[in-house]
Formats: C-alpha cells, structure tokens, sequence
C-alpha cells in the first residue's frame, strides 16, 4: 500500500476548520465527539461529509452552523471565526452567512405559509426589498415555482426540500449547510434533492456541505469526506465529470492518519504495520509476525 499524494491545498478556504475538539459533559460521564478534527473545503465547492451514527458529522455540522461551539481548535466560516463571535455577530452570520437544510420538513418551512410565503420570510426579516422577485426566482432555479402558492401539506417530500433549499438560499448565503437532506426521501427524490443542490452550487457559485450517513450521496459531489471516531479518515475526490475518482487519506497536524477499514482488513492489519520510506512515498505493510484473520480460524 503507498501513499504517494496528499490531499490538495487551498488558497482561501470557504469552510477552515482545525484541531477541532468538542467534549459533552453529562451526569459523570464525559463524551468526546470531535477528537481534533480538520477540514478545508474551497469557495464554490460541494463536499459531502459520511459516517456511521456517532461518528462526529452532526456535531461538526452543529459548530458550522453557529449553533454550538468547539471546546477546542479553530474554525472558520466565510471569513467568520466561529470561536469568537459575539451574540450580535452570531446572529448576523446564521442570518446573512450561512443557509441551512435540516433533515425534517417541519424544521425548514412553516406549515401555513406558502411556498413563496416561507422563501419571502427571511427577506422580510433582514428587510429586503427585492423577496417577492427573489423568492420566484429561487423557486424557479429549483423547479417548484408552479407550486408556489400551495402549502408544504400539498407538496411531495422531494418538493418540500427543494423549497427548503430556496428559503436557505432567500438571503444570498456564501455557504449552504445541509443535514440529511434526504433522509426521509425515496431513492429517485433523493436524487432529484442532490441534484437541486448540485444545480445551485453550479449556478449560484454558493458552497455546500451536506452530512450524511448515505453513501450514494458521493455521485452528486466534488468531495466525500469520510469521518470516524471523531475525526476525518479519508476522502475521495472526482474529476469534473465525476467519472473517475482518487481516495486520499488525511494526515493530521502531528502526523497521524487511519486507513480505510476495509483495506485494513482486507490485509490483515493490527497492533503493528512495517513502514518503508522509498523517495517520493511511503509503503504500510502488515507486519509478517501478525497472522491475518483466515490464518487463525
């Protein structure tokens, strides 16, 4: 096995997080969530963030947001910094910064408005006087402007989440974040929400980020990244066209990295792996005293 590229750098990244440490103190119980997480991701990229439940994807997301805070690191959103913000600077960025897409129609449009009702509200709130003219072309970019005047009870689940992606785009955001936005859609709506958010990002130039549990999500996306145990594992990144991919695995500030775990146990790897430093990469070899797993039975 060789690592013999690194993950590209960026210039200016839209989204900087590093060292990212989140610690929840319960009844005598201590859980650390985020165990020195980093992330770039480049201004007008999409990037989806996958892992198991408990991985660490939703509270990472929770820090982007504003809507929590890190007990450790740095971490910057649209040239915000997001440890030093204060309540008036806070607001300001989850209002103007960032749009968000949860996962639940109910936490994304109010029930008794209408399409156009919940896209104009964001822009009534920052005072806008553009919404009436933004809100249809929003809704036209993402193809639920004839029904506009219907109600999220009369709109398919699909429908619901394409609105809710117009009214987190109603105030012109830098960055759309977007928590499982297909979790509660059949196969073909959740590609016809994927592609919605592949459509503005294109279009639009904004930057997204969707967490996942879903793989499949990585069809739709520049960028996989892969989290575990708190930290990002590997990633995958595709060519333009999305018709060829390359996995890179991240090595962190003091130099640690993990290996996918399929090629982990593919080979048979524990306790102790044999390096090789050759010119230009490193081999990691299984150590030849370790016998793999189908040795044992």
């Amino acid at each position: 096995m060789t690592t013999a590229e690194s993950v590209p750098t960026m210039v200016t990244p839209m989204i900087d997080c590093a060292d990212l440490v989140r610690i929840y103190q319960g009844e005598g119980v201590e859980v650390q969530a985020l165990q020195g997480l980093s992330l770039r991701v480049a201004e007008s990229d999409i990037v989806a963030v996958v892992g198991a439940s408990g991985s660490g994807k939703s509270t990472l997301l929770g820090i982007l947001s504003g809507l929590d805070r890190p007990s450790a690191g740095r971490a910057s959103v649209a040239g915000y910094d997001l440890t030093a913000l204060s309540s008036r600077r806070r607001l300001q960025y989850r209002r103007n910064a960032v749009g968000f897409v949860w996962q639940q129609t109910e936490r994304n449009l109010l029930p008794y408005l209408t399409a156009r009702e919940n896209v104009e509200l964001p822009m009534l709130l920052a005072q806008r006087r553009d919404g009436a003219k933004r809100a249809d072309e929003l809704l036209r970019l993402l193809e639920v402007d004839a029904q506009a005047d219907r109600r999220p009870g009369r709109l398919s689940g699909g429908e619901q989440q394409r609105v809710a992606i117009a009214v987190a785009l109603a105030n012109g955001p830098q960055v759309l974040l977007a928590d499982e936005p297909t979790g509660e859609l059949d196969e073909a709506m959740s590609a016809e929400v994927l592609d919605a958010i592949r459509s503005v990002n294109e279009k639009l130039g904004v930057t997204a980020l969707i967490v996942t549990h879903d793989p499949a999500v990585s069809d739709h996306v520049n960028r996989t990244v892969q989290i575990r145990d708190g930290r990002t594992s590997t990633e995958v990144h595709r060519d333009a066209d999305r018709t060829d991919a390359q996995t890179f695995t991240v090595i962190d500030s003091v130099g640690r990295l993990q290996l996918p775990r399929e090629y982990v146990q593919r080979l048979g790897m524990r306790d102790l792996v044999r390096l090789n430093l050759e010119e230009d990469h490193v081999q990691v070899h299984p150590d030849d005293r370790t016998a793999k797993p189908e040795e044992t039975r």
